[in-house]
């Protein structure tokens, strides 16, 4: 079965800004091991500025992660408390 990767916005936003620069689809592809199409894709939605709204998505993310990590440590800190 295929194995998907997933590549963070700042790689898709530089693969973007790399074709708008001039570089063709074939070199990218090529280099990045990544298909035309998706290239394609990521350019549409970087010039929609879909990535700018993912990236932001992501920050959010992480900081809702690391909020619940620190509750999380608090949490068992008080549950060895009570014992």
């Amino acid at each position: 079965m295929a194995r998907y990767r997933t590549q963070s916005i700042e790689f898709k936003r530089q693969v973007a800004q790399e074709y708008l620069a001039g570089e063709t689809l074939h070199g990218l592809s090529k280099r990045h091991d990544i298909q035309r199409q998706l290239i394609r894709v990521w350019v549409r939605k970087y010039e929609e500025g879909a990535l700018d709204e993912d990236a932001q998505a992501a920050d959010l993310i992480q900081e809702y992660e690391a909020r619940i990590a620190a509750l999380e440590r608090l949490v068992g800190k008080q549950a060895v408390g009570d014992r």
